[in-house]
């Protein structure tokens, strides 16, 4: 059994494998083994135009148990009047749902993107980047639009570490040292998408 992750970026191989990671015993029974497949688009106009279409492609193998959309917050066009990251939250994942209209598909963000989880462990980035992070870090969902968990860290490598922070290869490397537990600790929507998933394998595990 498998998901099919539907993302719109750079990293989808490490979220993948950090996904997985969640989605193992003692969680899931031994012997009931799940996979991620990743569909990617390029950009939000993309994945807006594409997504019920690949979706109603995908949902229709028999071994896909679910659809998951993730898309970084700060990327679509939100109404004037939605300003709070729980509301854009809301409103977006409300409209993707509706647009796709499958029971299987399930839409999240990345709260304000991926690399926000990856602050939630200082101690999987360089040390001289760790030792600059911010107090607003110790909740990196809170980590704003103004200056967005890349932007953050590609300033703190370039000033403090004296190189760039390379999205995809960077962000690959931490991934794959970040502690799923701990990120779902200190970032709220990251745990909603967790335990999404995790209770549509258990459903499909029996």
């Amino acid at each position: 059994m498998r998901f099919v992750l539907f993302v719109e970026g750079d990293t989808e191989e490490g979220v993948c494998d950090f996904l997985l990671r969640w989605l193992a015993p003692p969680r899931i029974p031994k012997g009931r083994r799940v996979g991620i497949t990743s569909i990617c688009f390029h950009g939000w106009s993309s994945y807006h135009d594409g997504i019920a279409k690949k979706a109603a492609i995908a949902l229709s193998k028999d071994d896909v148990i679910g659809g998951i959309g993730l898309l970084d917050l700060y990327g679509p066009p939100y109404p004037e009047t939605k300003r709070a990251v729980a509301e854009r939250y809301r409103w977006a994942k409300e409209a993707l749902e509706k647009k796709v209209g499958h029971p299987k598909f399930r839409q999240h963000f990345a709260v304000h993107e991926t690399e926000a989880w990856l602050l939630a462990d200082p101690k999987i980035l360089p040390r001289e980047v760790a030792g600059a992070l911010p107090a607003r870090c110790k909740r990196p969902e809170t980590v704003n639009f103004d200056e967005p968990p890349a932007k953050l860290l590609e300033r703190l490598y370039r000033t403090k570490a004296s190189r760039y922070y390379r999205k995809r290869l960077d962000g690959i490397r931490l991934l794959q040292k970040l502690s799923p537990e701990q990120a779902a600790e200190k970032c709220p929507f990251l745990k909603l998408l967790l335990d999404d998933m995790l209770e549509l394998a258990r459903q499909a595990a029996g």
